[in-house]
């Protein structure tokens, strides 16, 4: 492997010249890539080749996307983007990682969510985070040794969640200077982004908002207050004005899978200026959960075809965290790819998942890592070998109230704790009914024509 210098030097190069003409030199990007990831089983050879294959097709959507990414971004936003993503929390970081994990026996994450507060100025139904209420916050010193000790493990991307991050905003900019070596993605309901806070993010280079979406401006203002729906898109504007990378973020329900899922709200991400969009299948999670709003098997297999559809003939990048875990594995949680930290310091396994035996202001990163809960997933993992089934809460609610108990983890809601039977009992049903649909969708592997998708 090349130096961290030289690669750096030689990338810039390269992205000063895709700059010029994308189309032309796409190619010069990828031979440094090549250099930087050398050979061997973490040099992600098959995605090289994928990505080979892309740049060599002008007619894909993929291709399409690439492109409108050059157009569209700031290219020292591009650059950074580049950088810290591919190369710190890809590439070199991979590797470190995974060092990591044979050196300490237990997972080490690639990403890290962490919740700065649990405040939010809305009060979403079915959204947990408003339980919690506005009383906890990470502190800024607190934020930094999160990502300190990350890096010291090879992680450098690291996702806000909540509450609403933005309230925090002052020092998620500050944490965006310190660690320029990292990539940060927040999800946010984007009411908070203003002209100040995106000329911010030109300025820091490595902050990409997720903006919460569901859908029409009716089925959004329902969920998330009058108005808000106006104030997304508002801020939309102004981040594709500034040349801003963004995403959008939807959570999928019995109410509205199908606008969210349409041909029309894809066109209109692309529209808006939306690079990705990251649908989240709704998790009955708190006392106050609406369990109605789970979806049928007919339903979640509809959103199955539906996004792996448009994955193939829309210029935007869309991922599934619900329906994707057969490009994964199956569940990520538990520190295997990722885990969660909310605002009172408990490190969760998951953001869906408020269970913990461990505190980032009682232990050090790795020692949460090294937890029994954490172990638990590690020497489980994976919950199901139908990775349409990976959840140990959603579809493998037996294995959840088994991790918990056997380990001691306390629910970490602290206004209204929630029992793991309690939980677990929304999803026995939900879990029961959908396995029949999920193992012909694994096992045919959509080829048959009971799959409608041959």
């Amino acid at each position: 492997m090349l130096s961290k210098n030289l690669t750096k030097f030689g990338l810039n190069t390269a992205l000063s010249y895709i700059e010029k003409n994308p189309e032309k030199n796409m190619n010069k990007i990828m031979d440094w890539v090549d250099k930087i990831a050398g050979e061997g089983p973490n040099s992600f050879e098959s995605h090289r080749k994928i990505i080979r294959s892309i740049i060599e097709d002008p007619q894909s959507n993929w291709y399409k996307l690439i492109m409108r990414i050059f157009r569209d971004t700031d290219p020292d936003v591009l650059k950074t983007i580049f950088t810290n993503f591919f190369l710190n929390a890809g590439i070199i970081g991979w590797q470190t990682q995974q060092e990591c994990r044979k050196k300490y026996n237990c997972n080490i994450p690639w990403a890290i969510l962490l919740d700065p507060t649990s405040a939010c100025n809305l009060h979403c139904t079915g959204c947990w985070a408003a339980e919690y209420g506005n009383k906890l916050n990470l502190s800024y010193d607190e934020i930094d040794s999160i990502i300190t000790q990350g890096k010291e493990l090879g992680v450098h991307l690291y996702i806000y969640t909540g509450g609403e991050p933005l309230v925090r905003k002052d020092d998620l900019i500050k944490i965006c200077e310190k660690h320029s070596d990292c990539i940060f993605l927040s999800f946010t309901n984007a009411t908070l982004i203003d002209e100040k806070f995106a000329n911010e993010m030109l300025r820091v280079k490595n902050f990409i908002p997720a903006i919460s979406v569901e859908g029409s401006t009716e089925s959004h203002d329902k969920r998330r207050g009058h108005g808000s729906y106006e104030k997304v898109v508002d801020a939309m504007k102004l981040l594709k004005s500034k040349k801003l990378p963004f995403g959008i973020s939807c959570c999928y329900t019995s109410e509205n899978y199908i606008s969210i899922s349409s041909e029309e709200f894809y066109d209109q991400m692309i529209e808006w200026g939306a690079s990705f969009v990251w649908y989240f299948h709704y998790m009955p999670v708190g006392n106050d959960a609406a369990p109605q709003l789970l979806l049928t098997p007919e339903q979640r297999e509809y959103m199955y075809h539906q996004i792996r559809k448009f994955r193939q003939t829309k210029d935007i990048f869309g991922m599934d965290f619900q329906n994707d875990g057969e490009f994964v594995g199956g569940c990520i949680a538990g520190g295997r790819r990722y885990l969660h930290i909310n605002a009172n310091g408990d490190a969760d396994p998951c953001v869906f998942i408020h269970y913990s035996d461990s505190n980032i202001r009682e232990k050090t990163l790795l020692e949460c890592l090294q937890s029994p809960l954490f172990m638990a997933y590690h020497d489980n993992q994976p919950f199901n070998d139908n990775h349409l089934r990976p959840c140990p809460m959603l579809e493998n609610p037996e294995s959840l109230r088994k991790l918990v108990k056997q380990t001691g983890a306390k629910s970490t809601d602290l206004e209204s704790p929630e029992t793991v039977d309690h939980l677990c009992g929304k999803c026995d049903v939900y879990a029961k009914e959908w396995k029949e649909t999920a193992d012909k969708l694994w096992y045919c592997n959509g080829k048959c024509n009971e799959c409608g998708n041959n």
